[in-house]
């Protein structure tokens, strides 16, 4: 039995169309047609993804003169197939959104630096703003760059939602994915090298106006020289703005390699650790939130209450290794 023969006997015992297996696959209904019809033969990487879609042994399709099909051995991870086109697809993606991302994250940063500003500058003498207006302008423009920057979030997500799986799920890849995708890291690794040293020294940088400030509040500017402090908190958000872009931008790309390689924080015993730590994420933030309100409503102490919240985010990696250490142990 010729292997066009063997695909279409495969294909109807399974119950799918030509449409459907070119789904799987990530071709075109023609090059499926193409192979059942004997007119061409699929590449190595579509061999092995027809092995794995209908749990065949590559020797079985190929083969001639075998007759039944070999049972494919089975994976001991067993996962979703990711193919060098659907690869290729999201590193593009991730390099295109990488920008958003970064993007996002600097508007949050600068969303203040108007307010901080403004207020600063009203104190000045002959200011053409007073306190009042130079806050509601602040104001606006603080929510208009927050604004700006969930628009890049929610942007971003959009075009991550689709490979998800990738970052949450084991997955197996076809011959040839692993070695491009160390190849275009090869490619990027000076470009993040570059980008986290420009980031880093940019976030060390950002200290130097609020050390300025005392040099700058000499006696001719006058006794109340607040403003010189509020324009130096500017800069300095100014430059971790800048730097944080830049640490985003390429860790963001940096990371889709780690995906796709399932290294760092994305290897399968750390997904499948992270599936279980949702549950218990889930249960300890209910817990929180519930001693925030009891307590509050018990107190009355709203104003102090909220300590509540950066105590138990600093307690909760401790908990979840706590956790770890328990379930481990069973």
């Amino acid at each position: 039995m010729i292997f066009a023969d063997k695909l279409i006997q495969l294909r109807k015992k399974s119950g799918w169309s030509q449409e459907e297996l070119a789904e799987q696959l990530g071709v075109s209904r023609q090059a499926v047609s193409k192979w059942e019809g004997a007119q061409s033969i699929p590449d190595l990487d579509k061999v092995l993804a027809l092995s794995r879609v209908f749990g065949v042994t590559t020797d079985y399709l190929l083969k001639d003169e075998l007759g039944e099909a070999e049972p494919a051995p089975a994976l001991d991870t067993p996962g979703r197939l990711v193919t060098m086109e659907e690869a290729s697809a999201f590193l593009t993606m991730k390099a295109e959104v990488a920008r958003r991302m970064a993007l996002g994250v600097r508007f949050c940063v600068l969303s203040p630096v108007c307010l901080l500003v403004l207020s600063g500058l009203a104190d000045l003498p002959g200011f053409a703003l007073g306190d009042n207006a130079a806050a509601a302008l602040g104001s606006v423009l603080l929510l208009g760059l927050i604004a700006a920057g969930v628009a890049q979030f929610v942007t971003t997500g959009s075009r991550t939602a689709p490979y998800e799986y990738l970052e949450k799920e084991p997955f197996e890849t076809l011959y040839g994915v692993d070695a491009m995708v160390r190849a275009r890291r090869e490619q990027y690794r000076e470009t993040h090298t570059r980008g986290m040293t420009i980031g880093v020294v940019l976030c060390v940088l950002s200290a130097v106006p609020l050390l300025a400030v005392p040099l700058l509040a000499l006696p001719s500017l006058g006794a109340n020289s607040e403003w010189v402090a509020s324009i130096a908190i500017g800069l300095l958000l100014v430059l971790v703005a800048a730097g944080v872009y830049c640490i985003v931008r390429v860790s963001t790309v940096w990371g889709s390699f780690q995906i796709l390689l399932q290294e760092e924080d994305y290897t399968r015993r750390k997904k499948a650790l992270d599936q279980k730590n949702r549950n218990i994420s889930m249960i300890y933030w209910c817990l929180t939130l519930a001693v925030y309100l009891g307590v509050s409503f018990f107190t009355d102490r709203w104003e102090t209450t909220w300590a509540i919240w950066p105590v138990m985010a600093v307690l909760f990696p401790a908990f979840l290794a706590v956790a770890n250490m328990l379930r481990n142990r069973k």
